[in-house]
């Protein structure tokens, strides 16, 4: 099977680099295009068999699976370009969340899928995203599952949760990581300890609490409780915090949902 990219920027060059690090590719099964080549031959030096392909349409006729893995205002214009070749037989995925299944369908006779992939998938862990088309059998998605199963957890949504999963699954990750940051900042600045040694500790009980939010089978809910003793400092900490935080996630989803509403907009006036 041939897997073909659109696309090489930071989470196509992600997904690539995933997939060859998790041995769910090979190098020879992959064919990649790119506006700026040097991204492309820094992938293919690196990984040996890697293709370049000399235009996206060249990435299409050459692949089976084809994820197109560019900006919104460059969508239109490479959805142009690949409709003449694009075969019914092909998956055709967008990791662009503006794009909306019911355009990707109206262009191309392929069948169309909408992943979201998160930068944890470069550590073969997180969740990839994915919203499927009236043409993906069942067949075809767990062939994509598969794919993806290498480098995350698939979990299948609704188009319309598009947003608030990448919310959660792609840009939690930098959400979370500035809390860890003030977190961290706080520490040093109220205490004086090394930011190294504090920045350690921090990073580690991340990890560590993932794993229990995971394999450890604990709710968020009950991890508290079970680490809040009452009347003690951690359920102290966690009051004030109830406090100090209230409305700050509404706000921020808020804001992220009209961000989108917004590019939404933008797309729409390109293929009007």
């Amino acid at each position: 099977m041939k897997v073909g990219f659109i696309g090489t920027g930071s989470m196509g060059s992600i997904l690539i680099e995933s997939f060859l690090q998790s041995g769910a590719l090979r190098p020879q099964e992959i064919i990649a295009s790119n506006r700026t080549n040097s991204k492309i031959e820094r992938l293919a030096e690196q990984y040996k068999g890697l293709s370049i392909a000399q235009s996206n349409t060249d990435v299409v006729l050459q692949s089976q699976i084809v994820f197109i893995c560019v900006k919104p205002a460059e969508f239109t214009y490479v959805i142009t370009e690949i409709k003449p070749v694009a075969l019914p037989s092909q998956i055709i995925i967008s990791i662009t969340s503006p794009i909306m299944i019911a355009f990707l369908e109206q262009q191309l006779t392929s069948k169309i899928a909408k992943i979201i992939p998160s930068i944890t998938n470069f550590m073969l862990s997180g969740a990839t995203i994915c919203i499927y088309g009236e043409r993906m059998q069942r067949e075809d998605m767990l062939q994509l599952e598969r794919l993806l199963s290498y480098i995350s957890e698939p979990i299948h949504v609704k188009e319309q949760f598009t947003r608030i999963t990448s919310d959660i699954s792609s840009c939690g990750p930098a959400f979370f990581a500035f809390l860890l940051q003030k977190f961290i900042d706080a520490a040093v600045e109220e205490t004086g300890i090394d930011h190294a040694e504090a920045n350690r500790l921090a990073c580690e009980m991340l990890l560590g609490t993932g794993k229990l939010l995971t394999i450890g089978g604990f709710t968020p809910e009950q991890l508290q409780k079970r680490v809040a003793v009452p009347g003690g400092i951690t359920e102290a900490g966690l009051r004030s915090m109830e406090k100090e935080l209230v409305g700050v996630f509404n706000q921020l989803i808020r804001i992220t949902h009209a961000k989108f509403d917004e590019d939404v907009g933008k797309v729409n006036l390109q293929q009007n």
